[in-house]
């Protein structure tokens, strides 16, 4: 079983959840601001994508941040913002089994599935 996990309206959600159902791939939906997020999970995405990656700074939650709260990033800070902050959060996020996927292309897709 996969799980994918992102904000319901996010286009490339959109476009994930697209392609996972026209290829006939089940999958459970995690969404962030619905389901909540915790802890442990977000420490599971970091441990296999790294907070670095996760964070995404050309959001419009980043932007809303204040500079002391961008500057000194380290892994217990990006993980308190992401918490409290969700959108911080690149999207989507597609787990199977052991493989963690960060964002959407269907070639990446094609090759996990």
């Amino acid at each position: 079983m996969y799980t994918l996990y992102g904000i319901k309206n996010c286009d490339t959600v959109k476009k994930a959840r697209k392609w996972l159902e026209n290829n006939n791939v089940s999958y459970e939906f995690h969404d962030f601001r619905v389901d909540g997020l915790s802890q442990e999970q977000l420490t599971l995405f970091i441990e296999h994508l790294s907070w670095e990656k996760l964070l995404n700074r050309s959001s419009t939650s980043w932007r809303q941040l204040s500079s002391e709260q961008q500057s000194q990033l380290n892994t217990e800070k990006a993980l308190t913002l992401m918490l409290a902050t969700p959108t911080l959060i690149k999207r989507p996020i597609l787990v199977a089994d052991d493989k963690y996927l960060l964002g959407f292309k269907a070639e990446q897709y094609q090759k996990l599935l």
